[in-house]
Order: C-alpha cells, then sequence, then structure tokens
C-alpha cells in the first residue's frame, strides 16, 4: 500500500526530531550556526536568570555585536535586574521579564508571547535553557533558535531550538562558558571581557555622595555583607572582626558598606553596624538603585563580600574583590577569576560559612592592598 502524503510528512518530523535528540545525545554543536545568521536584521539573547546570569551575558552580547555590527541586538533578562543592562552600550532593546518573588502562570505568559511575536526577530540565542526561557525561544517564531543543550534531557527541548551547543558546566566561569557556546555555533569570538558604560550622570550622583572619598583622593573599599542566604554567609561577628581590623591596620582606607532593600538584609545591617568599633566613612542600608551600587563599586579599590550579585556587580565592573564561598560543585562557575580577585572556601552550616579564620580574611585583603595602585 502507497504511503500517503500525510504520514510522509509525519515520518519526515519523526526522524527530525530522531536527528536533534542524536546531535544532543552525543553532544554535537552546531558550527554552522553563524553562517546561517550572519546576515540577521534582528537579534534577540533570552535569558531568565537572576542578576549575576544577566552580568555574566555581557561578554557573550560583546561577541554578537562584533559579529553582527549592524543588526538590531535586543536583550531579554528578568524584571527586577533590567536595568543593570544600562549599562551595556552596544544593544538596542532591553526586554523584562517577570521572575521575582516567582515568574507569572502559565496563562499569563500570552502576552509576552505576543510582544516577541511582534518584534519579528530572525534569530533568538539562549544559552541558559531553562524551561521558561526554552519555551519562550520558541514562541517567538523565530526561523533560527541556538539553545544550549542542557544537562538533564528534557524531550520537549529539540522542538524549541533548530540548533544546538553544547558546553559542560561548572569548571570555569559562567560568562566564559557562554562565549564557548557561541564559538562553538561558529561566531568569530574573541576574549570575553566586560565591556561597559556606567550613565555619567549616575556616576556623578554616586560622587556627590561620596563627596572628596573617590580614587583621586581617599581610597575606600566597599563591603556588601549579606547573601540571600544565612549558610552562604560569614557570621556577623566575624565580618565585623574583619572590619575592625582593617580600619586599624590600614588607616589611609575609608569603609563603605552596603546591602539589600529587603527587610532580612537592613535588620543584619543594623546589627553589622552596632558590631563596630568605629563609625565607617558611609553606610548604604538598601537605599541605592542597582545601577549606583555599580558605579560605587567601580570607583571602589577593592570590593569585599560573598556569593551574592555584588560580586558579580564587580567583577563587571573591573574592580578588585575579595569574597567567600561556600563548597559546592559549581563554584568555580561564579568565583572572580584571575590576579586581581581572591576567593576564600568554607563549609555551609545553618550559621553561616565554617572553615575561614580571621587570619585567612586579613592575609588575602593585605596581598590585595598591597597591589594596588592608589595608596596615600
Amino acid at each position: 500500500m502507497a504511503t500517503s502524503p500525510r504520514n510522509l510528512n509525519f515520518i519526515a518530523n519523526i526522524l527530525r526530531i530522531a536527528m536533534m535528540l542524536l546531535s544532543i545525545t552525543m553532544n554535537l554543536p552546531e558550527s554552522s550556526f553563524f553562517e546561517k545568521i550572519k546576515d540577521a536584521r534582528k537579534v534577540l539573547l533570552l535569558d531568565l536568570g537572576f542578576l549575576g546570569d544577566s552580568i555574566h551575558l555581557i561578554p557573550a552580547l560583546k561577541c554578537i555585536r562584533d559579529a553582527l555590527p549592524n543588526a538590531q541586538l535586543d536583550v531579554m533578562v528578568s524584571e527586577h535586574i533590567k536595568s543593570v543592562m544600562e549599562v551595556v552600550p552596544f544593544i538596542d532593546n532591553i526586554l523584562g521579564y517577570p521572575r521575582f518573588p516567582k515568574g507569572p502562570a502559565w496563562y499569563k505568559n500570552f502576552s509576552y508571547v505576543k510582544q516577541l511575536r511582534a518584534q519579528r526577530y530572525d534569530v533568538v540565542i539562549n544559552i541558559n535553557g531553562s524551561d521558561r526561557s526554552s519555551f519562550l525561544t520558541l514562541s517567538t517564531g523565530a526561523k533560527y533558535r541556538l539553545g544550549r543543550i542542557p544537562n538533564k534531557k528534557r524531550w520537549y527541548w529539540p522542538f524549541c531550538f533548530t540548533h544546538a551547543t553544547y558546553v559542560p558546566r561548572g569548571q570555569s566561569p559562567v560568562y566564559e562558558q557562554n562565549c564557548r557556546c557561541l564559538r562553538q555555533a561558529g561566531f568569530p569570538t574573541s576574549k570575553a571581557e566586560f565591556v561597559i558604560k556606567i550613565p555619567e550622570q549616575i556616576v556623578q550622583k554616586v560622587k556627590s555622595l561620596l563627596g572628596k572619598r573617590t580614587r583621586k583622593s581617599n581610597p575606600f573599599i566597599h563591603i556588601s555583607p549579606f547573601t540571600t542566604l544565612d549558610y552562604k554567609e560569614l557570621p556577623i561577628p566575624q565580618i565585623a572582626a574583619l572590619l575592625n581590623a582593617i580600619n586599624k591596620n590600614y588607616h589611609e582606607v575609608d569603609i563603605i558598606l552596603s546591602c539589600a532593600p529587603n527587610e532580612r538584609e537592613k535588620t543584619k545591617f543594623k546589627e553589622l553596624l552596632s558590631s563596630l568599633s568605629f563609625e565607617p566613612a558611609l553606610a548604604f542600608p538598601g537605599n541605592l538603585s542597582l545601577i549606583e551600587l555599580a558605579a560605587l563599586i567601580q570607583l571602589a579599590q577593592i570590593h569585599i563580600g560573598g556569593d551574592s550579585g555584588a560580586i558579580h556587580v564587580a567583577l563587571m565592573a573591573g574592580t578588585p574583590t575579595l569574597s567567600w564561598f561556600r563548597e559546592y560543585s559549581n563554584k568555580f562557575e561564579w568565583m572572580p577569576k584571575g590576579d586581581r580577585h581572591r576567593s576564600i572556601i568554607g563549609e555551609a552550616s545553618p550559621a553561616g560559612l565554617v572553615g575561614i579564620s580571621d587570619e585567612m580574611l586579613l592575609s588575602a585583603f593585605h596581598e590585595l592592598h598591597s597591589e594596588m595602585p592608589t595608596h596615600i
């Protein structure tokens, strides 16, 4: 019996899906992707992660812009942190999607789907691969959709993307992984680097808050002492001991502290301030915008803090860092990399990180401070 055209189409679709599944299983990258999209008019980089994820997109955005200088380049990130993308001078539009404190119900996504489809993107690149971002990628209707093969195979994944790339997770910074994904897809990428420009009016506003405390006068260090969870933080007495020691031994350095605007951090911030043996030069209890925080950190001599969004802001801003992390398998994805950074690893506990001594922290600070070009 002859096979009907309908059955032939069904068989063809099954074969196409099987080939995609085979490529996923074999981890085969799609190196011809760039050749197919090099004349694209409108490109969207879509990633619905939080602050660190979005900051680690910046080198990839630079690679895309260098490779496609004439295309409209847009980015879609989580709504509550999309202002961080205002420091990226080479993107055209910033789209937001609500993720915090939780994303919308599935039936509330239609307005975002409509918005994306109206843009008529030629290309969508999604190297995060979360469930929701994968479905949004599919919904754009873009002819070419590049995705990063997830660690856990999902049956729907081949339907969401037309091309796949694979880079192992866990052993290198996320921003380097992102650029490797593009390189596998055929993009002529160069060094992964953060190229940003904080709006001048924001810089001037922060300088006015600082008064004379800039790199051209008194050097200052910035401390963002808290993270989102207790077990990722140093105990408050240990943070206070570190800051008291810095204040005692480095008289020329002003100390400025800030925290996030949530009640948890503001409460702990008050406790920390009351534990100090000195009065900080300035304290910002959650009253800085994200871009103002970026300007403050960029002006600082050193940024000190835990595994939180602020450490990624410092990496983006090019500011040396002293940070503390808990021991976990993917820690190297988020730890700042390079000679201008020091990270100390402890063990998580309900009371905070353990296994990090006061001497380890002060020694790491001394190493960084001694390498700084501006001292009084």
